[in-house]
């Protein structure tokens, strides 16, 4: 299992960095306008309009894994465990447990009944 959600992670980093690449390399609006007046975006490789669909469709698939794998992730690390009480919850049941295998509890001697205070007997009547 930690194998794959490194594989997810890994698939995750490098879809996110190429997003940002392709981001930055698309011209904005405005850069349309200039390519009217000859800027030589109809020499690329791609043609005067083959490299906005090419680089608008890389980044809407680069997009959509980069999704994906968040959801593949989230869903992965929404492991439900057993309810717990806690790490002191856990660590003071093991030491009880441990202990009461291993040696008898000596019980100590009953206490008198005068001595014994129940509630309410110390309130003033």
């Amino acid at each position: 299992m930690l194998y794959l959600k490194t594989l997810i992670i890994v698939v995750q980093l490098l879809s996110a960095l190429g997003v940002i690449g392709l981001v930055l390399l698309q011209h904005g609006k405005g850069a349309d306008m200039g390519a009217a007046f000859g800027s030589g975006a109809s020499g690329s490789l791609f043609g005067a309009t083959g490299s906005a669909n090419f680089l608008s469709r890389t980044t809407a698939v680069l997009a959509a894994i980069f999704f994906v794998s968040t959801l593949t992730l989230t869903y992965l690390g929404s492991d439900r465990s057993r309810p717990s009480a806690g790490l002191l919850g856990a660590a003071a049941t093991a030491p009880a447990a441990a202990s009461a295998a291993s040696a008898p509890v000596a019980v100590p001697a009953a206490i008198p009944a005068s001595a014994a205070s129940a509630p309410g007997q110390d309130v003033p009547k």
